[in-house]
This record gives C-alpha cells, sequence and structure tokens, in this order.
C-alpha cells in the first residue's frame, strides 16, 4: 500500500469513528467474536456483499450508505452486548439474528453505543477483550508454554496467562472478580 492509500485509509477510518464511534474494522471484528460469526455470515445478515464488508473494515470505504444496514449494525450492536454478558443464549442469538437480516429501518448509529447498552463494559466484556488480545498475539499452546516457563519465577502471571489465554470465558470472569479490590 502506497502513501496516498494509507493517507485515504486513515482518512476513512477517522471519519468512520465521528460517524459510528469507532473504526468498522474494530466494530464488526467484535460483533463477529460476541456472535460467533464469520465475515461471510456477517455480510448476509447485515445485507452487505462480502467485499463491500471487506471494504469498510479495512478502510477502503468510509460510510455504509444503506441506511437499513446501519439499522442492522445498531440492532446487532445490542445483541451482541446481550450475547457478551450472558443475557442471551446462542440459539436466542441465531434466531434474533435471523429476525435481524430480515429487517428494514432508516436509524442511525449511536455513535455512544460501544459498549453494553448500560454504559460501562460488562466484565464478561472486559474479559472477553482480554482473551482476544491475548490470542490474537499467540495461540493457546504458545500461551501456556510461556506460562510454564514464568510460572516458578512469576506464578502470578503465569495463572494469568494461562486462565485468560487458554482457559474457558468462565473461568477468566471468575479470575478478574476474586482479584478485583
Amino acid at each position: 500500500m502506497d502513501a496516498t492509500q494509507q493517507d485515504a485509509t486513515a482518512r476513512a477510518r477517522e471519519l468512520q469513528r465521528s460517524w459510528y464511534g469507532e473504526p468498522l474494522g474494530a466494530l464488526f471484528r467484535r460483533l463477529i467474536d460476541d456472535l460467533g460469526l464469520n465475515q461471510a455470515r456477517l455480510a448476509a445478515v447485515l445485507g452487505l456483499s462480502a467485499p463491500m464488508l471487506s471494504q469498510l473494515m479495512s478502510g477502503q470505504r468510509a460510510k455504509i450508505g444503506n441506511p437499513a444496514v446501519v439499522q442492522r449494525v445498531q440492532a446487532l450492536q445490542e445483541l451482541s452486548s446481550q450475547a457478551a454478558d450472558g443475557r442471551v443464549s446462542a440459539a436466542e442469538a441465531a434466531e434474533r439474528m435471523e429476525e435481524i437480516k430480515k429487517s428494514a429501518g432508516g436509524s442511525v448509529l449511536n455513535s455512544t453505543q460501544t459498549t453494553a447498552s448500560t454504559g460501562a463494559p460488562t466484565v464478561r466484556r472486559v474479559v472477553r477483550e482480554i482473551q482476544s488480545l491475548l490470542r490474537s498475539v499467540a495461540a493457546a499452546g504458545d500461551i501456556i508454554d510461556a506460562a510454564d516457563a514464568l510460572a516458578s519465577t512469576h506464578p502470578e502471571l503465569a495463572e494469568f496467562l494461562r486462565v485468560y489465554g487458554a482457559g474457558r470465558t468462565a473461568e477468566a470472569v471468575a479470575h478478574y472478580e476474586a482479584h478485583q479490590s
């Protein structure tokens, strides 16, 4: 990518941040993670082509032109929040995504709705963000190897790596809650 393309992409992401509260790549990745989707399925639910979704995520395009798609993004954000904090099951989320896919409307994204609808991120959301970050830099097996290497000199750090890097979300939530004071 040359400097001109990089500048255009940076401008598009800044426009997305001002219009939608964050770059669409980050927003769509969170929806994919929280709702257990892949890009093709997210595109289908939103009513976008896969290439259009990719262009929005990468910053090659800045704006969602169709108000109905914007409304579906907003509905998926709310559903994502509910799924991340356990208020809806995976089966309920799948049913609601089918309803969202069929919906039409013209509301605009609320730029403040980037965390749970209550404003503050939920414990489960925070834990999932930590897990996502760790898992984006290393595979679970590598994280366990790193934890094993640290165990004798830094047992608390080793436990953190094991729980958040390779453990289940419920275990990580319990660990997070136990270590808040």
